[in-house]
């Protein structure tokens, strides 16, 4: 007769074991119907679990983070079962959920077409009306080996092949489709329905270059169609706003693949909005009692044996090159340049805190499938900043960074986050009371800065706590950028130190500190988020000057040294091209502003100024435009103020 007790703390007593599917009824209609699988005891488990025993059992349903995951996977079941029946010849490897969604790996005869993927779809969603049961048949890894090799299923043999002989194997059945899978999954196909397959792309077998290349079909799944309209929607307007694309167009970067994959190359366009940034950044950063740093882009590999790099970084880091018999290493970071710098003399108890900062360019080994315009690159420039510290300055240190986070974010533009509190993973390093004391310190910070936050329990680095932001951009996407994290390990490692009050020497606490992540993903972020029509700002042009016709050019040209003399970014068109040909142009480049002159604003001294929108907002004096259009932008005067 087990007794299960639910989330609500209310018991129910049965007098003969039942599955989850009858406790599910035994609640109500509408669980029932909503229902996908359990959590007893702590543990996912099928709706179809007999409960034998007392235990603490709550009903997932798909409206939840654990049934939306339970959806997914088993949409990826859903996605084989289609290929297998209409591609005979198609093995199966492994299909995973990711974020938003699954994908599932297959060694195929041949590509996966467009044409393809819209059968495999209407394949799925027969199969989902068919409303299969999905039955769970736990077997012995000999038994799941020669079942797998009959059916041809190589891959799946070599994955079985890695697990202990000992242990159990559980296969689930749809149809006639059976693949292995810890599960949990749905109680039957008709539960799915609300998914799309978004792409198809290369995969190497197992991630390796020297295995056979796959074909890895993404997809997507939701609880209900409207959640799937909604992403499908702004999976769209992401794609609009691209910024490999429009840093095309725009002429902001590129990436040339003649000097290899993941190495940005700013255009003037894009360099003139990378100033912009980083003038800002360390304006911001001195106004803050920061110091600025510049620190080598090599340093000898012993360098990064004593950082510990070698042993836990080095499948990111590039080979070592030889000089004169000596191995140099391209940094991946910039953490051990700025405690050399610490250590360069014997520092004092008052000297602490010492916060310095540095827009540092790393190199990291990135495989090629990864990288992904500005977000995923090879050579990028971190905004690293370390403070060092006594442990009774971290709550205000940590204080001062969230303070200068947010009002970096908030110029530009980024003003709702999610906040992260990582605390202490196994296998770390340091005392319980230094982690205690450090975590206390970073939720102190946030408590008294007002933030909400979530905490990410074990989710720290092993050298310490941390604090992670991730900004949400104009569609609603959230993006990781900065992070705070405390440090015990490196200056151990480093033999750091600082003479005390009482004259003892004492180790200091490190801060490891990013708000933008690095200048070339935040840059992506940014174009993305204002879809390339940067703020007056931060565009690249914030104003062109075109001339009706050819005898209003030298007026032209004197508008544009008059605004330029005021530190404004300006060009002047004076091409034989009719001015609605040039208006057009403009407003593709996304220029804020555009000044029309022609014999009328000549004798007056004005200029007929319009947007990028389209308004026309009228005639202006010359002496006044400048003002003018700096009045227009909010978060310009913000960025002067902060600066």
């Amino acid at each position: 007769m087990p007794e299960i007790r639910l989330p609500d703390g209310s018991v129910r007593s049965f007098p003969a074991p039942l599955s989850g599917a009858e406790l599910a009824r035994n609640i109500g209609a509408g669980l029932a119907k909503a229902a996908l699988a359990l959590r007893v005891d702590g543990q996912l488990r099928d709706l179809s679990t007999n409960l034998e025993h007392d235990a603490e059992v709550s009903i997932i349903t798909k409206d939840s983070p654990e049934g939306l995951e339970i959806l997914r996977h088993s949409t990826a079941h859903l996605l084989a079962q289609a290929v297998k029946e209409l591609f005979p010849g198609a093995q199966v490897t492994i299909g995973p959920v990711i974020e938003n969604g699954f994908y599932y790996d297959f060694a195929a005869p041949k590509p996966f077409t467009p044409e393809d993927l819209e059968a495999i779809t209407a394949k799925m969603h027969a199969l989902a009306q068919a409303d299969l049961p999905v039955r769970r048949e736990v077997v012995s890894r000999d038994a799941a080996i020669e079942r797998f090799h009959a059916m041809g299923e190589e891959y799946k043999v070599q994955i079985i092949k890695d697990i202990p002989a000992s242990e159990h194997l559980s296969l689930y059945h749809q149809g006639d489709f059976v693949d292995l899978c810890r599960g949990p999954h749905v109680p039957r196909t008709g539960v799915l329905g609300a998914f799309a397959l978004r792409s198809v792309a290369g995969a190497y077998w197992r991630g390796d270059s020297r295995n056979p290349m796959l074909q890895r079909i993404y997809g997507t799944a939701w609880a209900t169609q409207k959640d799937l309209d909604v992403f499908l929607q702004q999976q769209a307007e992401a794609e609009r706003r691209d910024h490999r694309k429009i840093g095309t167009e725009l002429e902001l970067f590129s990436i040339q693949e003649d000097a290899g994959g993941g190495l940005v190359f700013w255009h003037p366009q894009g360099a003139r909005v990378r100033k912009v940034i980083e003038d800002f950044w360390r304006a911001a950063h001195s106004s803050a009692g920061y110091e600025l740093l510049f620190t080598p882009h090599i340093a000898h590999e012993d360098l990064w044996y004593t950082s510990g790099h070698k042993d836990f970084y080095a499948e990111s880091m590039f080979q070592p090159m030889e000089d004169e018999g000596q191995p140099y290493q391209l940094k991946p970071m910039n953490c051990p340049f700025h405690i050399l710098v610490y250590k360069s003399k014997l520092r004092s108890y008052r000297e602490l805190p010492i916060r310095w900062a540095e827009l540092g360019t790393v190199y990291r080994h990135e495989m090629s499938g990864a990288l992904h315009g500005l977000m995923r690159v090879r050579g990028f420039t971190q905004d690293d900043a370390h403070i060092f510290c006594r442990p009774d300055q971290i709550e205000t240190e940590i204080a001062g960074v969230l303070e200068l986070t947010r009002r970096i974010l908030s110029t530009f533009g980024f003003e709702r986050y999610e906040i992260n509190l990582s605390t202490r993973p196994e296998g770390s390093v340091g005392s319980d009371e230094i982690w205690e004391t450090a975590t206390k310190a970073l939720e102190g910070a946030l408590q008294r800065a007002g933030l909400d936050y979530q905490i990410d329990a074990g989710g720290g680095a092993f050298y310490g706590p941390k604090i992670d932001l991730k900004i949400e951009d104009a569609i609603g996407r959230k993006w990781q950028c900065s992070t705070i994290q405390l440090d015990f390990n490196l200056p151990q490692r480093f033999g750091m130190e600082y003479v005390a009050e009482d004259s003892s020497r004492q180790v200091p606490i490190m801060v490891h500190r990013a708000i933008f992540g690095s200048v070339e993903r935040f840059f992506g972020v940014l174009i993305e988020h204002y879809e390339g029509k940067f703020p007056f700002w931060l565009a690249p042009s914030q104003l062109v000057v075109a001339p009706i016709s050819e005898q209003h050019s030298d007026y032209a040209e004197h508008v544009a040294a008059q605004l330029l003399a005021q530190g404004l970014r300006v060009e002047t068109d004076l091409r034989s091209e009719k001015i609605g040909y040039k208006i057009r142009a403009h407003t593709l480049r996304r220029v804020p502003f555009m000044a029309i002159v022609g014999e009328r604003e000549k004798g007056e001294g004005t200029v007929s100024l319009r947007d990028r929108n389209g308004n026309d907002l009228g005639s202006i004096p010359v002496e006044m435009l400048g003002k003018t259009l700096q009045r227009m932008d909010v978060q310009r005067q913000q960025a002067l103020e902060l600066a």
